[in-house]
């Protein structure tokens, strides 16, 4: 086949290009130049330049020919903009689930996808053909799955989608980069936002959005704690960073209208888990809304899922019950839906 390669600089999708490139296909390497150079180059270190070395000597040693393709701006409309916007309203919105989506199996596939057979990436997931349909089945290495990313994937998107690692476990991914000889086998995993590299996310928030002081209330008794720099540093089960003595405390609610921040002591948060929560914006990968009524969901990237009930609302919405209570649960994360090892998709907490 003829098989576009996205490549990062890191060595799941290192070895997903060797592997192509051992099964004989015709290949060339993309590097999608995502992140806001001339805005993010003052906020802290960037490791793009190493990335791009890697990806330079991986191919050269491969023999697939290379292009690097300016994406910022594409970034920028379809996900960063969104991004803003959500963390204004109060919200908690996902950037690396939207890039997938919006940018590497949506504006990459308009601009090169006619021009493939198949586009290739380094993620911890299968596709399954049955039935007409491409099934989005998880990785056998359930910490590193990442179906749960994969999931506002159209059928048309999953159908051109190929994931040379996804039936391998992380260690056996590493085995195979030392087998490869590749330059970055023993490169450590990337952390973090896609677009920022190192950058912090606060520091991200600081440069488009400023600080605004705010007050910190205990949620029980309405008492003011202390203060803080603007509610869109926070998030819903947030333990970390919230500067008081005597906690632990965590973050339980937001009001962006007065920027306010409640918080509550560790010993209460059983009291605020919540077992029911409303989902919109689905997206079904099969095309179609499933018929099961219980299914599992992942409410956040992880192995973690919980056995859920779900009831179709009104406008296509969705009401989830839970098994059991989470305690992090905030508006704007995406609940992810699977029944068994296959990923059905999903929506945006409510």
């Amino acid at each position: 086949m003829n098989i576009a390669v996205l490549v990062s600089g890191g060595v799941d999708s290192s070895v997903a290009l060797r592997l192509l490139k051992a099964e004989g296909h015709r290949l060339t390497a993309f590097y999608l130049k995502i992140w806001l150079e001339d805005e993010l180059s003052s906020l802290g270190e960037c490791p793009w330049e190493d990335d791009l070395a890697f990806v330079r000597a991986v191919c050269e040693e491969a023999g697939v020919p290379l292009q690097i393709v300016p994406f910022q701006k594409e970034y920028w409309e379809r996900v960063v903009g969104y991004v803003i916007e959500e963390v204004k309203s109060g919200r908690t919105p996902n950037p690396d689930m939207l890039c997938n989506a919006r940018i590497k199996f949506g504006a990459f596939y308009d601009a090169f996808g006619k021009d493939f057979d198949k586009v290739a990436t380094g993620h911890y997931a299968q596709t399954e053909e049955a039935a007409k349909q491409v099934l989005l089945r998880m990785s056998p290495d359930r910490i590193k799955d990442q179906t749960y990313f994969l999931s506002q994937l159209s059928q048309e998107q999953l159908s051109k989608a190929l994931f040379p690692i996804g039936s391998f476990e992380k260690e056996r991914v590493r085995e195979l980069a030392a087998e490869f000889h590749l330059p970055n086998a023993t490169r450590k995993d990337s952390q973090g936002i896609c677009f920022l590299g190192k950058i912090p996310f606060d520091k991200f928030l600081e440069h488009h959005l400023g600080k605004r002081p705010g007050k910190l209330i205990e949620y029980e008794t309405k008492q003011v704690l202390g203060e803080h720099n603007g509610f869109w540093y926070f998030t819903v089960g947030q333990r970390k960073g919230i500067g008081l003595s005597g906690g632990p405390w965590f973050v339980v609610a937001k009001n962006p209208d007065t920027n306010e921040v409640f918080i509550s002591h560790s010993d209460h948060r059983d009291l605020l888990a919540r077992d029911t929560f409303t989902v919109g914006g689905l997206n079904w990968v099969s095309g179609e809304k499933p018929i099961k009524t219980i299914l599992s969901v992942k409410v956040r990237h992880g192995a973690k899922q919980y056995p859920a009930m779900i009831e179709f609302l009104e406008n296509g919405r969705l009401k989830v019950s839970l098994q059991e209570k989470d305690q992090g649960l905030a508006a704007g994360q995406f609940a992810v839906f699977y029944d068994g090892a296959y990923c059905l998709g999903g929506g945006v907490i409510e």
